[in-house]
């Protein structure tokens, strides 16, 4: 183990429900401070958070919305306020094209919280910008208290399948893990150079809220599809943290099977196994083992039914994007 997260304190966002809350979970069993800022807790993590308010290791709630840049800003200063030195990020918050922030529902129709004179979509706010400067803040943070490669931070993000793969139900979400990804490994030389060791987990299909609370979204899913829970997407997580090798199989810490090395830049498929994710010509996830859906025609075909009916896209006071 290269790096140990006992008696570090870290900073995740997104953590009040799903993997993110998997994640900061299982730092704190591991000995590890963890500030959780999210629009809100589910129950659940509301558990998590009266269980380790006022103990060590500690969890502390902040109410971030990760929009807005002030917020993300107070957040560090939160951490350090209350832990000290931050030596773990996770910008995890994430949404999976929602109606209200979707392209097949356009700025201006009745679905879209997206204003067609807004100049900006929640969505890519939310998946892409929020991640972007959340890892500005985190290394700026990180070299004021001084780092190097032998006691090393880490900024952790979360990728997804949907980034080696077109997924015409969600462009825009597709887009915006397509660009994690790259920016992920843009930044793969500050590990050796400053200590900052920037990595991403590319999960397949999970089973949180942001699906199983969805009857839009579960449509996609067939009986036979598997899942991914958000502890074995964690659990690799902190692999990502603390070793300099990963094994296929998840969970295993005993080395067996493939070991694929850690570094900056590393991003690792988490599907039925771990699997390193190829820069160039990566094969992709593979079918129901790459846990994908297997009934997106379904929605693909109310996609077809919409266009087809005319005058998709139009905005009141606007013409229609098909005139």
């Amino acid at each position: 183990m290269a790096f140990s997260v006992q008696g570090k304190s870290a900073v995740v966002t997104g953590a009040g429900s799903g993997i993110n809350l998997s994640f900061a979970k299982l730092l704190l069993e591991n000995g590890c401070n963890v500030l959780i800022a999210d629009l809100a807790l589910r129950p659940e993590a509301q558990a998590v958070v009266n269980h380790y308010s006022s103990k060590s290791p500690r969890a502390v709630f902040q109410r971030t919305d990760v929009t807005v840049w002030a917020q993300l800003d107070a957040m560090f200063d939160i951490a350090e306020k209350e832990f000290g030195a931050v030596d773990i990020v996770c910008p995890g918050a994430g949404v999976y094209e929602e109606h209200w922030s979707n392209f097949w529902y356009p700025p201006g129709t009745p679905e879209s919280r997206d204003t067609p004179d807004g100049g900006r979509y929640a969505l890519l706010d939310i998946n892409l910008t929020h991640p972007i400067r959340v890892t500005q803040l985190a290394i700026s943070h990180f070299l004021r208290q001084g780092t190097n490669p032998q006691q090393r931070k880490h900024i952790i993000h979360i990728a997804s399948i949907a980034a080696q793969m077109p997924f015409m139900a969600s462009p825009m979400y597709v887009a915006t893990k397509h660009a994690i990804s790259g920016f992920v490994r843009s930044l793969a030389k500050l590990d050796g150079k400053s200590g900052i060791r920037v990595t991403a987990v590319a999960p397949g299909l999970i089973k949180t809220p942001l699906w199983t609370d969805h009857p839009e979204k579960m449509k996609m899913v067939d009986d036979a599809d598997e899942w991914v829970t958000p502890e074995e997407v964690a659990t690799v997580m902190l692999a990502l943290v603390q070793q300099e090798k990963v094994s296929e199989i998840i969970g295993d810490t005993e080395g067996n099977g493939t070991q694929f090395p850690i570094s900056g830049g590393t991003i690792l498929e988490v599907s039925k196994k771990v699997r390193s994710v190829s820069p160039f010509n990566d094969p992709g996830p593979n079918g129901r083992a790459g846990n994908t859906v297997s009934m997106s025609s379904r929605v693909e075909d109310e996609i077809y039914e919409m266009l087809d009916q005319g005058g998709w896209g139009k905005t009141k006071g606007g013409p229609s994007m098909t005139e």
